[in-house]
């Protein structure tokens, strides 16, 4: 039988080749290359295409995958990888003089003519050095990846051509990332960075994020994730932040917008009582951008808006994104969250009786013009107690001048419960947790979360305009415009790999790598928003997150639900944190701290006292923290890493597994995705998220967040047979537990999308 080859010639098909590829695929797997022989031989037809017998081997393989045989995917995966590098070796011209890897520089220069790769690349390492970096690239780390691990890197990360040419392959990838990153050093030290960088990634000890690991080395090279808007209550602010988000979208970044300061439905307009069309209308519009802007061509743009649970327009808020009601006054394509003060979860509870456990809502615009001051800009300060913000609420209820709704909280919150079994959100931001645990309180207050719920740092709104007239020097006129700039949030995330890092000693290695990477993260960036970069130098903040975590207290022998998990929890987040704290600090010493450090809670050592740090090693690096600075204004989030725990190996982010064995649905091929490391030792270890008790998820999630000065991309997982009073329980008792954001309620017959941006 005749098959076509790759370069578009036939010959006569030489089973012995296949062979060859098929024995290189089970090597050291134990698994017989029979059975792929077997399978292989019936679906063979005169001048089918090598490419097409390739697949159905690969195919073939991945659909071996099982709990019993999960050795299969590793098959599958060096099968998938020696696609690639048949086709890596077509495009770079390598004929059968090579397979696969080849000259370094040579493929760099290749990449920059052809305006793949960014100029500044090369023009920031000597030839020499390109090639030192070539030789350091270590190309049998592509046998740690799975299949789905391959496939995702290959398809979402590794460049390609303009008609989809395989021209990078995973370790170049690697390296073309750190490469990039390793430009913020000096240039006598840049290719060790890159070597130290390269190793991480390669070894799948950590992830970067997506618009990192898919843009660095790119002529445009946006590389964060997450950006968070605040919206005035003015027509400026409110387009402004829009003009934005659709920035922002275009070069593939997830936004979180705060509309609690917008007036609400039926308010006053320059004095003329019930002209305000509220919220919903804005909210629309920002719905219609993520449309319209959409992430290069790949997805809708990516966007939640929060609004305070005493904001007047609350009860529609919360039917956004249901099927019921008038399709006109929703929003499917946004992501509701809810800002949530103590206040209102004591009065759900009615402990104290305040006010006979009465909840009463408000419209900020009217807050403003009856008292001067803005509700939402202030928190309480102290846990279990009435702080500024308590106190102040209560004063706006007694205003005779502010109209307000009374309502009971328990209403409130069952809506929330009903909107989330129905469609997994509102998600929920417990903002004076937040607020109290903000280590730059002094600099300002955070009013909402992103996307994913995991970022948490200082806002504000901007868009204020001044336009006046000006004429050139030929006496043409113009208008010119001044726009104020507020806290626009950047952040910059990478993820610790638990099922690989997750003793003392890894830890200190790994941490200190991944915080001097993220921080050149920020010196690199090109981002889409000028107060972005403003921002972004103002706190340098950072997100170290962590995936794999369920893999990680399989492979250490710990159930989920024991006290043995949540004491584990503890010790390794505050070790991460730990290294992170002195990484900072020690680029602190070297490049600066970041501006606004003094009179942080990093300066003056609260940081320390609110967490219980006392030991002895903590005291000493509160002392060296107060006495040389911080680098990085922020340092933890915990991210869901959904795409970055597919090619990292591991689980996803602190999730618990969903299933043992699942099918991930790709555009070509349905994915089998075994759980990692899976064996009879550890098959009883990895219980599925539905079928886990979630106040133990809650307790874990509790024990994290003390050492994470950010938050937690954190899910319930619940069954229709949940009753709505126990998922009440478990709100209260997040709340109680000292949680700072809920993330989605996921049913298991509910579909939802995480962000792609947030995902690595």
């Amino acid at each position: 039988m005749n098959v076509l080859k790759r370069n578009g010639t036939t010959e006569q098909m030489e089973f012995a080749k296949f062979k060859k590829v098929i024995d290189f695929a089970v090597a050291d797997s134990g698994l017989p290359a029979l059975e792929l022989e077997q399978a292989l031989l019936p679906q063979l037809k005169e001048g089918m295409r090598t490419k097409e017998i390739q697949r159905i081997l690969i195919q073939t393989a991945a659909e071996r995958t099982t709990v019993s045989e999960p050795g299969w995917d590793k098959v599958a995966a060096r099968l998938y990888l020696y696609d690639l590098y048949k086709e890596a070796a077509i495009s770079r011209g390598y004929g059968k003089t090579r397979f696969g890897y080849g000259p370094f520089h040579k493929l760099l220069r290749m990449l920059t003519d052809l305006g793949l790769y960014g100029a500044y690349v090369l023009q920031g390492y000597k030839k020499r050095e390109v090639d030192e970096l070539g030789e350091y690239i270590k190309p049998e780390r592509d046998f740690l990846l799975t299949y789905v691990g391959a496939k995702t890197l290959a398809e979402r990360y590794c460049v390609r051509g303009y008609g989809k040419e395989v021209y990078e392959l995973p370790q170049e990838a690697f390296m073309g990332v750190a490469m990039a990153l390793a430009l913020a050093e000096r240039p006598e030290e840049r290719v060790h960075w890159a070597k130290m960088f390269y190793d991480v990634m390669s070894r799948l000890q950590m992830t970067v994020a997506t618009p990192t690991m898919a843009n660095a080395r790119k002529p445009h090279h946006q590389l964060s994730s997450c950006f968070i808007g605040t919206m005035d209550d003015s027509l400026d602010s409110i387009f402004d932040v829009v003009d934005k988000f659709s920035q922002v979208s275009k070069y593939g970044g997830g936004m979180g917008i705060y509309i609690g300061k917008v007036r609400a439905t039926n308010s006053d307009i320059r004095g003329f009582k019930g002209t305000s069309g509220g919220i919903i209308p804005w909210v629309r519009i920002v719905n219609d951008t993520a449309v319209a802007c959409n992430q290069l061509g790949v997805r809708n743009g990516a966007v939640s808006v929060t609004l305070d649970i005493w904001h007047r327009d609350i009860w529609e808020f919360l039917s956004l994104k249901t099927n019921n009601g008038d399709d006109r006054r929703k929003a499917h394509d946004i992501f509701p969250a809810v800002s949530i003060p103590d206040l209102f979860m004591r009065q759900l509870k009615k402990e104290t009786r305040v006010r006979d456990g009465k909840f009463y809502l408000m419209c900020p615009h009217e807050v403003r013009k009856a008292t001067g001051w803005s509700l939402e800009d202030f928190f309480d300060e102290t846990e279990g107690e009435e702080g500024e913000f308590s106190k102040r609420y209560w004063a706006c209820v007694d205003h005779p001048d502010i109209p307000k709704v009374e309502v009971n909280p328990l209403d409130l919150l069952k809506e929330i419960i009903r909107s989330n079994t129905e469609t997994g959100t509102p998600f929920q931001f417990f903002r004076d947790t937040v607020n109290r645990m903000n280590p730059n309180k002094h600099a300002g207050v955070i009013y909402s979360s992103n996307l994913c719920t995991e970022i948490a740092q200082n806002m504000s709104p901007g868009g204020e305009v001044r336009r006046t007239i000006v004429r050139d020097e030929d006496g043409n006129e113009a208008v010119a415009e001044m726009r104020t700039a507020g806290d626009f949030v950047v952040c910059n995330l990478g993820s610790i790999n638990l099922g690989r890092v997750h003793t003392e000693q890894t830890v200190a290695e790994v941490v200190p790598v991944m915080v001097r990477m993220l921080d050149d993260v920020i010196t690199v960036n090109r981002l889409p928003v000028k107060e972005a970069e403003l921002t972004n130098r103002q706190y340098r903040a950072i997100g170290i997150g962590t995936f794999g975590y369920h893999h990680m207290l399989a492979l250490n022998g710990i159930p989920w639900e024991s006290e043995e998990h949540i004491r584990k929890a503890d010790e390794l987040y505050e070790t991460i944190n730990y290294y992170a704290i002195e990484a900072s600090c020690g680029l602190a010493e070297e490049k600066g701290a970041y501006p606004v450090f003094e009179g942080s809670e990093w300066e003056t050592g609260a940081y320390f006292e609110r967490r219980g740090y006392t030991s002895e090693r903590w005291k000493a690096l509160a002392e060296r923290v107060a006495r040389l600075g911080m680098r990085n204004g922020y340092l933890m989030a915990v991210a869901p890493n959904g795409s970055s725990s597919q090619y990292g190996g591991s689980t996803q982010s602190i999730d618990p597994i969903y299933d043992k064995l699942y099918l991930d649905e790709k555009k070509k091929a349905v994915v089998p995705i075994v759980a990692p490391d899976l064996t009879p030792e550890t098959f009883w270890l990895y219980k599925e998220a539905h079928k886990i008790d979630q106040s133990w998820s809650i307790r874990a999630c509790a024990a994290r967040q003390r050492h994470i000065d950010q938050s937690q991309s954190f899910n319930l997982y619940v069954t229709p047979q949940t009753k709505a009073a126990d998922i009440a329980k478990l709100y209260v008792s997040a709340w109680e537990s000292g949680m700072k954001t809920i993330y989605y309620t996921r049913s298991r017959s509910l579909e939802v999308e995480d962000c792609v941006s947030c995902s690595a």
